[in-house]
Parts: structure tokens; C-alpha cells; sequence
């Protein structure tokens, strides 16, 4: 039990010294944020898909594939590549006239509309169970808290660096400052010197 709350001590303690404002003689002995992988990020927050939900249909042109495939297969036995049979699958289908292709929209058609019937079907059951409570989630309450906690820290982390990289800005914008004022303290007395 303590040990939970030691861990959110030891975060929350972590937050106030992120949003600490730090010195600027300090920033070069601070250790640099964490680096957060993107990539694994955006894989966490994607939402699991459901199984049961029904496949989306195949358009027109991917019901045709299909019939194609089989026959480019029996004509070119030696052609492995899958990008080979979709290039000449979409050459093929292009040439198509439409009272050609008109078969193969017939049975996307149909295809549709089982898949519609299928998808009502499966919203009525999502709506059901969803009335019932909340059994449907897929997340516990503390793997939603650790999520949480992963943004949050996510988030101290982006803050930490933009605020390292807008002093950095600002000491850069100061000394630009600096020595553009320099220049001219020099020229008024170089001017000074020449005419006196």
C-alpha cells in the first residue's frame, strides 16, 4: 500500500521540479529530458480494435483483383512480386469499358450492403452492452491511471524542453541585442573622435 503512494509522491515531486523556473548559469549542468519514442507512443494510444466489428467490403476494383490474380498467376507462374499483379491488375482494370466493369460493381454492390446490414447488426449489440454499464471497457481504472500518468509526464517533459530551448532564444536574442548596441556605442564615438 505505501508503496503506491510513494510513487505518486516521487512524481508529483518530479513535477514541481520540472516547472521550477531554473537559473540560466544552471542549464548546462541540467541532465537532458528523457527522450520519448513517438513511434511507441502513438502505438499506446491507438485503440484496440474490436474483433467481432465486420471487415469493411471490398470496392469494385479489388473484387476484379481478386478474379485477376488468379489468372495473371496461371499466365505468369515465375512473377512473385505482389506489386507486379496490382500494377498490371490496375492497368488492366483501366483499359476496362464499363459495361466490363459493370459486373464487378454489381457484387461490390451486394457485398455493401451485407456489410451494412452486418454493421447495424453489430451497433445495435455495441449499443445493448453499452447500456448495460460499463463491462464493455477494455481498461482497467489503473491502466487508465498509468496512462495518464505517462501523458502527464510526457507532457513535463515537452515543457522542460521548450523552456531549456526558449532560454537559449532569449540569451541568443539578448546578445544579438548586445552587440548590435555595441556597434553603434562605437560608431557615435568613432564620429565623436573624428569631428572633435
Amino acid at each position: 500500500m505505501r508503496t503506491g503512494s510513494r510513487s505518486k509522491g516521487a512524481t508529483r515531486k518530479e513535477t514541481k521540479e520540472a516547472l521550477k523556473p531554473v537559473d540560466d548559469r544552471k542549464v548546462g549542468k541540467r541532465k537532458a529530458a528523457p527522450k520519448v519514442d513517438k513511434r511507441q507512443a502513438k502505438k499506446e494510444k491507438k485503440a484496440k480494435k474490436d474483433p467481432n466489428k465486420p471487415k469493411r467490403p471490398p470496392s469494385a476494383f479489388f473484387v476484379f483483383l481478386e478474379e485477376f490474380r488468379k489468372t495473371f498467376k496461371k499466365e505468369n507462374p515465375n512473377v512473385k512480386a505482389v506489386s507486379a499483379v496490382g500494377k498490371a491488375g490496375g492497368e488492366k482494370w483501366k483499359s476496362l469499358t464499363d459495361a466490363e466493369k459493370a459486373p464487378y460493381e454489381a457484387k461490390a454492390a451486394k457485398k455493401k450492403a451485407e456489410y451494412e446490414k452486418l454493421m447495424n447488426a453489430y451497433n445495435k449489440k455495441q449499443e445493448s452492452s453499452g447500456d448495460e454499464g460499463d463491462e464493455g471497457s477494455e481498461k482497467s481504472t489503473s491502466e487508465v491511471h498509468d496512462d495518464e500518468e505517462e501523458s502527464v509526464q510526457f507532457l513535463i517533459n515537452q515543457l522542460s524542453i521548450y523552456s531549456v530551448c526558449r532560454r537559449r532564444w532569449m540569451m541568443r536574442r539578448q546578445m544579438t541585442m548586445m552587440m548590435t548596441m555595441t556597434m553603434m556605442m562605437n560608431e557615435v564615438i568613432n564620429h565623436f573622435k573624428t569631428s572633435g
